[in-house]
């Protein structure tokens, strides 16, 4: 498969501290890959580079071969808006807006009007299980809702790659598994790569691979059979 993302080299420090110290990581297309590792390892700061947050100290991040990690600021946010979609641990959602216009929301920002962005928006609602729900504001929205109108938003621009931030650590159990098992198909049929940070062994199982980062160094991968 080919490579849709890939950091090579990878340095951040604060202060002396180093939250990346030499980080070479690959994504495929289509490919789900989660990262672990205990607080404080450089998971956070590792997907925050690769998603063009964070501009590293030293080393390359590539998007489809083309290097991205020194673009002005203006171009980058471009790329944020684009080409990747995001997913949070509280979704990160405007409470004054309809779920449906939250997720038209990136569209506007691109400029398509907003009747057409609306009717975009709304063709994830059935496939998220979220029917009816177009006019109901955050507020009025259960926990596992609102992240599948986050996932919504993070894929209505067709992105390369979704970045999720620990998706399901503001879910009970059962939510969260149902959650990350709409993140990881729904992502994968739409032809996006997903790169995700998670606390949760039992989340993290539901992505193709997984990298454990100690120390800002890549520990050690794991590959599973996709729950």
């Amino acid at each position: 498969m080919s490579t849709v993302l890939a950091g090579n080299g990878l340095v951040k420090k604060y202060g002396p501290t180093a939250a990346l110290a030499g980080v070479d990581v690959a994504v495929a297309e289509r490919e789900s890959l989660a990262i672990m590792g205990p607080s404080g390892s450089g998971k956070s700061t590792l997907l925050h580079t690769l998603a063009g947050i964070i501009r590293p100290d030293d080393g390359q991040v590539l998007l489809r071969g083309e290097r991205v990690d020194h673009w002005g600021e203006n171009r980058l946010s471009a790329l944020r808006r684009k080409r990747f979609g995001f997913v949070f641990q509280f979704g990160q959602l405007l409470p004054e807006l309809p779920a449906e216009e939250n997720v038209a929301l990136p569209l506007m920002l691109e400029g398509v009007p907003r009747r057409e962005a609306v009717k975009r928006a709304r063709r994830w609602f059935a496939p998220l299980g979220l029917a009816g729900l177009e006019h109901r504001r955050p507020g009025q929205l259960s926990g596992g809702q609102a992240q599948r109108v986050a996932i919504a938003r993070a894929l209505a621009v067709e992105p390369d790659v979704v970045f999720a931030d620990e998706p399901t650590g503001a879910l009970d159990q059962s939510t969260g598994e149902e959650v990350i098992r709409l993140l990881t198909s729904v992502t994968r049929e739409q032809g996006a790569s997903l790169v995700m940070v998670t606390h949760d062994a039992e989340v993290a199982a539901h992505c193709d691979r997984v990298v454990q980062v100690r120390d800002g160094r890549i520990a050690g991968y794991s590959q599973y059979t996709v729950a």
